[in-house]
């Protein structure tokens, strides 16, 4: 951490190596508020701890900017907890083992949690100084993003009094974001029944693993491949050929990353064992062909497990596989409105087996309500010929763009002062917490900006750390610039 410590800007760096060292998954960020509630008092800043979590500081304003509109920083808490295969970590328990790597920052084998640590930090880092100038400012940090914003979906009306919201949760240095995607969870559950081995039967373990995965909005258009359903099309195409019965299929572990890796289990006849190998990999030198270009690690092993005690019944396999397989993934529909982004996509995200089911847990985003109700639509059709249930919950709203947002068009005039060129002023397809926000606090004008960071939701994230200078520069020249309040 050292190394991270000696970046510029250092105050921000030097609190996100604090961070990394605080374990701070979605639902275990405890450690880290208490950490941060602890400095900010001893700093002599008003600290305040809501029912769900939510911590909200508060900082008066420097001299001479008293006047000014006051202005909230957010970010949220909670990283991602994802890794790789051979990786040994408890992300409740172990540090983030962060270091630098050429022009970038990330992590060895483990997400880095630069989304949205550098932001986090950003913020504490300004509470901290003495010398940066701003108006009277508050600091909101949310629980629980990334696994169901449930800070957000609870902030109560009256916690916040500033007028502006700068959002920092953005991803892309030269980007201003004035909207963000809403989104739904959507839960198959694929009744299971039971029955004992086959006479004969010998039991393997199949693994595909190697993929790239990655955030489920963010990377969605890039054509990654996802783990559970390359899983499910080999098991529809060769299944039955080889008398493979399946005892357990998992694949993923959020429902807003693209699974990485997926398994499954299976017994078949002894006397097809050398046919399921010789599949095995042919199926692997098919992926490495057709995903050459996006997915050079991939891999699909066949390994020795010991025999289960049951297999599924054939007509509940069945149901499953071709539900796994005819279910849509991927971006639905690109947007007429804003170019190169995606209005709506779909990620089956999580394949889990217990006792009496299976559940498939998929996101679906959409800039537009409509979009999303479409996918449901579809979805709920396809649970209905499969002849399973559905639920869908979770529901976040959208951030609805407003071109005409007075903070914007600071950042903007802003941004072209320091680089001397024009930002892109975009719409992400990824979920900020700006909509939720906007239920309690309608008038409140809001933007999000960010540095540069790659791969988020996965082991391979990183950010850029030349971005991280420009984006801290950006920050703290606005906050420079805000007007003062407007006269009663």
């Amino acid at each position: 951490m050292t190394a991270l410590s000696s970046l510029y800007p250092q105050p921000l760096w030097q609190w996100f190596a604090q961070i990394c060292a605080i374990p701070h998954p979605s639902k275990h960020e405890q450690a880290l508020s208490r950490h941060i509630q602890a400095w900010a008092r001893d700093k002599g800043l008003a600290v305040h701890e809501d029912q769900v979590g939510n911590l909200i500081i508060k900082k008066p304003a420097t001299a001479g900017m008293e006047n000014r509109k006051a202005v909230v920083i957010q970010a949220h808490l909670d990283m991602v907890p994802q890794k790789n295969a051979d990786k040994v970590h408890d992300f409740t328990k172990d540090p983030i083992d962060a270091y630098v790597d050429g022009e970038w920052v990330t992590a060895r084998g483990t997400t880095l949690g630069s989304d949205n640590g550098i932001g986090m930090a950003s913020a504490l880092a300004i509470l901290g100084s003495d010398d940066i100038k701003h108006g009277p400012l508050e600091v909101l940090l949310t629980v629980d993003e990334e696994a169901g914003m449930t800070g957000a979906f609870a902030l109560q009306p009256g916690v916040l009094e500033a007028e502006i919201l700068i959002n920092t949760d953005s991803e892309q240095e030269g980007e201003i974001y004035m909207g963000c995607a809403g989104g739904v969870d959507a839960e198959f559950s694929v009744p299971m029944q039971w029955q004992p081995i086959p006479a004969g039967h010998q039991a393997c373990r199949l693994s595909l693993t190697g993929l790239k995965g990655g955030h489920s909005g963010v990377n969605i258009h890039l054509g990654r491949g996802n783990a559970a359903k390359l899983l499910a099309r080999f098991l529809v195409m060769s299944a039955a050929e080889l008398g493979l019965r399946i005892s357990e299929i998992v694949g993923g572990s959020l429902r807003n990353a693209i699974p990485r890796e997926a398994g499954v289990t299976v017994t078949l006849p002894a006397a097809n064992q050398a046919l399921l190998a010789e599949k095995v990999a042919a199926f692997e030198a098919l992926l490495q062909q057709e995903l050459a270009a996006i997915e050079p690690a991939i891999r699909f092993a066949m390994s020795e497990t010991i025999l289960p005690s049951q297999v599924m019944a054939p007509q509940c396999e069945q149901t499953l596989l071709n539900l796994l397989h005819a279910c849509p993934n991927g971006v639905m529909r690109m947007s007429d409105d804003v170019a190169g982004v995606v209005e709506t996509s779909l990620n089956l995200g999580v394949i889990t087996t217990d006792g009496d089911s299976v559940q498939v847990v998929c996101l679906i985003r959409s800039l537009i309500d409509s979009g999303r109700e479409h996918v449901e639509s579809v979805l709920t059709s396809l649970a209905a010929l499969a002849g399973v249930s559905i639920k869908f919950n979770g529901a976040y709203p959208g951030w609805k763009p407003d071109p005409d947002s007075p903070v914007m068009a600071i950042v903007k005039a802003t941004y072209e002062d320091i680089y001397n060129k024009e930002p892109v002023i975009m719409v992400i397809h990824a979920g900020l917490e700006c909509g939720l926000f906007k239920k309690p606090y309608p008038e409140m004008d809001m933007v999000s900006i960010g540095p540069t960071i790659r791969y988020p939701h996965g082991p391979d994230e990183m950010v850029n750390i030349e971005t991280v200078g420009q984006y801290w520069q950006l920050l703290l020249a606005v906050l420079e610039r805000i007007p003062e309040k407007t006269a009663a």
